[in-house]
């Protein structure tokens, strides 16, 4: 049985990259890390996974949090050069 670690590691996620995607769906850890392994499998659920990224990025962004904005703004722009979009 694959752990998530196991999960995290074949699809190339961080534990950062899981946590702002659980924040931004309000779901553990673990139940976004299962979402964004099936997820980043597709051009179309790649481009999902940035857009909550980008979507946290501009909430914190909104409420003045440049510390959260600019680690949310960071780990978007690893996840999209790690798992670029097909043009």
């Amino acid at each position: 049985m694959l752990s998530i670690r196991d999960c995290l590691d074949y699809c190339d996620l961080t534990d950062d990259e899981v946590a702002l995607i659980a924040e931004h769906e309000g779901i553990p850890d673990a139940a976004a890390a299962q979402m964004a392994c099936g997820l980043v499998q597709t051009p179309e659920g790649v481009l999902l996974l940035t857009n909550y990224m980008l979507d946290l990025v501009e909430r914190a962004t909104e409420r003045g949090d440049v510390q959260k904005a600019r680690e949310a703004r960071k780990l978007c722009e690893r996840f999209m050069a790690d798992h670029p979009l097909p043009h």
